[in-house]
């Protein structure tokens, strides 16, 4: 059944009722409720985020919501509502592929003359070097790395905990102080993967930002999958730490013997991104070449 999106009157329900024509009566009443919340969320998502899907999701919610709702436990219904209707939103948000195909296209072939020209070179080729073999002007290769970054740190907010995941979903639209944090957050994370240990950055590259499957993986490197995954939580603390290290260092772990060698590993992958960003923010700005399709 289609439900008509717009605004409408108030609607006084008997809420001492638990009848079908109360439940739709709370439902009908409610329905802007979930476009309100539908659109805060699409303020803070990639753009190919379908908007149907989570107005889909957010009314099976209402309707539910509507359903359960007991008016003796003195929580005011929109209240109610609003976090089951937020609850359906991110378990919809999980499912979504935050990069476009386009993204994950371009990604692909990235990664693929990456990895040619390393076998070749014997190291790994610079951002001047990958664009060149792969035909494009560099700044579409750093284009890509950031919407890629972008995707990442969707895919990372996402594999937080419900509650925590929750709390960061804004009430509002984002203020441009928040917008300037975001988009720093980005900086420092397309940094933060450049910077990892060789292994570390081919898992991410190839599982995260490629889509490759995990055997995949496995068979490039001669490891087995279970490596792999060890490998891939290995890098999202590491990446998490290196982020927290420039933004928020009282959130860093520590983790084994301080003044031991895998500390120091750490602190020098942390310097590193802090290098490469100081690097980044003293080159004069550059808008990006645009290229046709």
């Amino acid at each position: 059944m289609l439900l008509n999106t717009t605004p409408t009157s108030p609607v006084s329900v008997d809420f001492a009722s638990t009848s079908p024509t109360d439940v739709d009566a709370l439902v009908t009443a409610h329905i802007p409720l979930v476009g309100h919340l539908v659109r805060e969320v699409l303020a803070r998502v990639p753009g190919h985020v379908d908007r149907d899907d989570l107005t889909s999701a957010g009314l099976t919610a209402l309707v539910q919501a509507a359903q359960g709702f007991d008016p003796e436990r003195g929580v005011p219904f929109p209240g109610y509502a609003s976090t089951r209707i937020r609850g359906a939103l991110l378990d919809e948000l999980r499912g979504i592929d935050w990069a476009s195909r386009a993204v994950r296209r371009t990604a692909r072939g990235l990664d693929e003359t990456r990895s040619r020209l390393t076998h070749s070179l014997g190291r790994t080729p610079t951002d001047a070097e990958l664009a060149s073999a792969q035909g494009i002007p560099v700044e579409q290769v750093l284009a890509n790395r950031e919407d890629l970054a972008r995707a990442q740190v969707m895919s990372l907010e996402a594999d937080e905990a419900r509650g925590s995941y929750a709390a960061a979903l804004p009430s509002s639209t984002p203020t441009p102080e928040q917008s300037v944090e975001h988009a720093e957050l980005l900086t420092y994370l397309s940094e933060a993967v450049a910077e990892l240990p060789e292994r570390l950055r081919r898992v991410v590259e190839g599982y995260f930002l490629a889509e490759q499957p995990m055997a995949d993986l496995a068979a490039e490197m001669g490891v087995t999958e279970s490596r792999i995954s060890q490998l891939r939580a290995e890098a999202m603390v590491l990446l998490r730490d290196a982020l927290n290290s420039q933004l928020d260092p009282e959130k860093v772990q520590v983790h084994g013997k301080p003044g031991g060698v895998a500390v120091r590993r750490r602190e020098a992958y942390f310097a590193a991104v802090a290098e490469r960003h100081a690097a980044a923010a003293a080159r004069p700005y550059a808008p990006a070449v645009a290229t046709s399709a």
